[in-house]
């Protein structure tokens, strides 16, 4: 049999579509001109539904509509204009949601932040960004003191966890934090305000609707990207709103929307995965959220889950690991949970097979990247004949209006079963990387093609398989560590003449970071390198492993390291 290119196929994979799944939706995106109408249908429409819960605390649909208005009206108040930004540097909790609405309503761009990041990360995104506005929870505050002075930012806004808990809980939450726990570092910002006050201030304000359309920006995604340091993905009301009717599509009717669903969200909701699927995509079916503060935590984790009964759940490898390694969690009753999605990292096999064996329902993979709004393909979701299915280790086949391709190392278009370098077409791809046209042009070419930096391979119904990553970035538990930052890092201690960073392979993160150091102080020791990299760096960066060399690393010939010869 010859080999088929993929030029010729015409979407192979559309034979692989379920009954009534669309090739393509671009018609419905005009049918909003912006997030602000996909936000208001759906909050009105389920407005008595319950839409989060943190906690024990519920937040409807409606309250979560007249909150997000006041703060809207609280920006606006402030001089807040479209096309401002506006960063949110919170874990799941329910500020979350409504300042995501208000800044979307106000016309400014969402700059979602880890609040897990050190004062170095945070004053790079700060300043490349221009964020005005920052609303961060209390906790990570101290943070933001250290490098506020340097930046752009003009008004900030102090959440706490118990703002929206009632007077009773929330005090008693926040005395517990603050007190007891000791998780609150002291911090000093005078022209901040607490978040109650913005909201309290905001409904006394009138909220101006603004024009927005497709083609605007809502939101400033840091990433890696697939190359180098933290760049801000450029996502535009079009990329956003298209990413969701693709993934309704996927869906269809399978979900009665008369019959409320409920999902727990494990993920973050400022990691685009989260963003798109729990937040965005479960807000039109009307379901109900079970928020995750920290689901490393997992008897935190199973003691909120515990008189739940939850329909779906999406995460990250690691993530179903811990909780399969908590036995209370596996003797529970899963036989109201009909989906399980995974993404940001590949899903082990024995992890999957286990999941299986203890909730009956196999784990669907699917993948994407923040540049893709994230969604690009996953595996066929028949609810129906779920407890059927088995785990495939595919990450499926592309969505509606998706196209892929996959090109050879010599640029020439790769055969079906050859592998190639994975690029991606497709209303959900990315306007760029803010202010890097130079970095955009090297993954973006002028048909709209995206070169991911993953290699894959698609066998002949249109099935995709990963196989390794085209560039050197690392996968720890989901999250893109990229060398570059790392040996950038490393090589500003004094101690260090060079550095490499590279990815080993990890039964439990997927991989951890390793770097191999020549020194320049000969008494440079293990731990004065973790210590200086535990400053800069968020945790999940901060290499695992540290190997000392005497003689210089490989290179090439024009000087630079061989990181896979050193792998």
């Amino acid at each position: 049999m010859n080999a088929v290119s993929l030029e010729q196929t015409e979407r192979i994979w559309l034979d692989a579509y379920l009954p009534g799944v669309p090739a393509d939706i671009d018609a419905g995106i005009e049918d909003y001109p912006s997030l602000r109408e996909v936000f208001l249908e759906h909050l009105e429409k389920f407005h008595e539904r319950v839409a989060y819960v943190s906690i024990g605390t519920e937040m409807t649909y409606a309250d979560w509509q007249v909150q997000g208005i006041a703060f809207a009206a609280w920006l606006q108040g402030q001089g807040v204009q479209k096309g401002d930004r506006v960063a949110l540097m919170m874990p799941n909790c329910l500020q979350y949601p409504i300042c995501l609405l208000g800044t979307i309503l106000a016309g400014a761009v969402v700059v979602n932040v880890n609040p897990l990041y050190t004062s170095h990360e945070l004053k790079h995104l700060l300043k490349d960004s221009g964020a005005e506005t920052v609303v961060i929870f209390e906790n990570f505050a101290h943070t933001l003191e250290k490098v506020i002075a340097g930046s752009s930012v003009k008004r900030v806004v102090i959440a706490a966890i118990g703002d929206l808990l009632g007077t009773f809980k929330g005090a008693a939450m926040n005395f517990i934090l603050r007190r007891v726990q000791k998780q609150v570092p002291a911090f000093n910002l005078r022209s901040s305000v607490r978040f109650n006050r913005a909201l309290k201030e905001g409904r006394g304000l009138n909220h101006f609707p603004v024009e927005m359309h497709l083609d605007d920006l809502a939101f400033l995604q840091y990433t890696g990207g697939t190359t180098g340091d933290a760049k801000g993905v450029m996502l535009s009301h079009r990329n956003i709103i298209a990413n969701l009717l693709q993934a309704k599509a996927w869906v269809g009717d399978q979900l009665d929307q008369h019959k409320q669903e409920t999902n727990v969200t494990l993920l973050p909701l400022y990691h685009i995965f989260s963003l798109t699927v729990n937040c965005l995509m479960f807000m039109c079916l009307g379901g109900r959220n079970i928020l995750i503060a920290n689901p490393r935590d997992v008897k935190r984790v199973q003691m909120i889950l515990r008189k739940e009964r939850f329909n779906g759940i999406a995460g990250v490898n690691t993530l179903f690991n811990g909780l399969l390694e908590n036995k209370e969690f596996c003797a529970r009753d899963f036989s109201d949970l009909r989906m399980v999605i995974a993404g940001g990292m590949a899903t082990h096999t024995a992890v999957a097979k286990r999941w299986k064996e203890v909730t009956g329902l196999p784990i669907i993979e699917g993948y994407g990247l923040t540049e893709c709004s994230p969604v690009v393909s996953i595996s066929p979701i028949n609810i129906a004949r779920m407890r059927e299915m088995e785990f495939t280790g595919s990450i499926g086949v592309p969505l509606p209006s998706t196209w892929v391709r996959f090109i050879r190392e010599d640029g020439e278009l790769a055969d079906i079963g050859e592998q190639g370098e994975l690029q991606v077409r497709g209303p959900q791809v990315m306007q760029g990387y803010w202010k890097r046209p130079e970095a955009t042009a090297e993954v973006l070419d002028a048909e709209g093609w995206l070169s991911t930096g993953d290699i894959g391979v698609m066998d002949e119904r249109g099935y995709i398989r990963l196989v390794d990553r085209k560039k050197d970035m690392i996968l720890v538990s989901g999250f893109n560590v990229y060398p570059n930052e790392i040996e950038d890092v490393v090589a500003l201690h004094p101690g260090v003449a060079e550095v490499a960073a590279i990815g080993v392979e990890d039964g439990v993160t997927g991989e951890k970071v390793k770097i191999i150091v020549v020194r320049k102080d000969p008494n440079l020791t293990q731990e004065q390198i973790l210590a200086h990299c535990r400053e800069y760096l968020t945790g999940y960066k901060v290499p695992r492993y540290v190997e000392f060399r005497t003689t210089e690393l490989p290179k090439t010939t024009v000087g630079k390291v061989l990181r896979r010869a050193l792998r």
